[in-house]
């Protein structure tokens, strides 16, 4: 007997790209394209019930089992390390983790270099990789404004085109990471549901190598 397969998706343009390559792989959910503010959709044919939660709570939902497998981007799963499998890289949301500065800094290295993000593991493990001493200002928004106003050194902040460093005087100095949205698996789900987790899986393989 066949259990229904919960697939939490990021709200927004990527979660729609993403649920076409599902509806391709097979696992297609009609309801789901209606103009509606419904949030979850199932289809009992294809035994797939789709719902839609901010791309930042997706591997929440899978880590804990509330959804079997789901989309969420590398940053996320850096930043936070839910317990969950990496199954595909969906080439997706590309964008890179970087750290930024205005065009004019120079890293002393004899002094705690202060550095402005909302990624504050990524930024930490970095920085420890590079054994350089920092000081880690947690926030939320508008990460650029920090080294403006003097409240950090440096950002470390996703970048994708770039073009809000440049409107503030700031530039990329070092890219930490490429990021891209993955899809990811509850690990017990991988285990009870993993044919129909590895036939999507494979599905979208194909279509990312076509």
């Amino acid at each position: 007997m066949k259990k229904m397969l919960n697939v939490a998706l990021p709200k927004g343009r990527l979660g729609e790209k993403v649920y076409n390559m599902f509806e391709k792989a097979g696992f297609e959910c009609p309801s789901i394209k209606e103009n509606n503010r419904k949030l979850i959709f199932e289809n009992e044919e294809t035994m797939v019930r789709y719902f839609w939660v901010k791309p930042s709570d997706v591997a929440i939902y899978v880590e804990r089992g509330a959804a079997d497998i789901g989309v969420a981007g590398k940053d996320i799963l850096l930043e936070y390390e839910p317990e969950v499998y990496e199954l595909l890289d969906l080439d997706l949301g590309k964008c890179r983790m970087a750290v930024a500065a205005k065009k004019d800094f120079r890293d002393n290295p004899q002094k705690t270099l202060r550095v402005a993000t909302k990624f504050t593991n990524i930024a930490q493990q970095y920085y420890m990789s590079k054994g350089r001493d920092i000081d880690i200002i947690h926030l939320n928004g508008s990460i650029e404004i920090a080294p403006i106003l003097d409240l950090s050194d440096v950002i470390v902040d996703i970048v994708e085109t770039g073009t809000t460093l440049k409107e503030n005087n700031l530039e990329v100095f070092e890219t930490i990471v490429p990021i891209s949205a993955r899809l990811i698996a509850n690990k017990s789900s991988y285990i009870f549901k993993n044919e129909q987790i590895t036939k999507i899986a494979e599905e979208i393989s194909k279509q990312l190598e076509a």
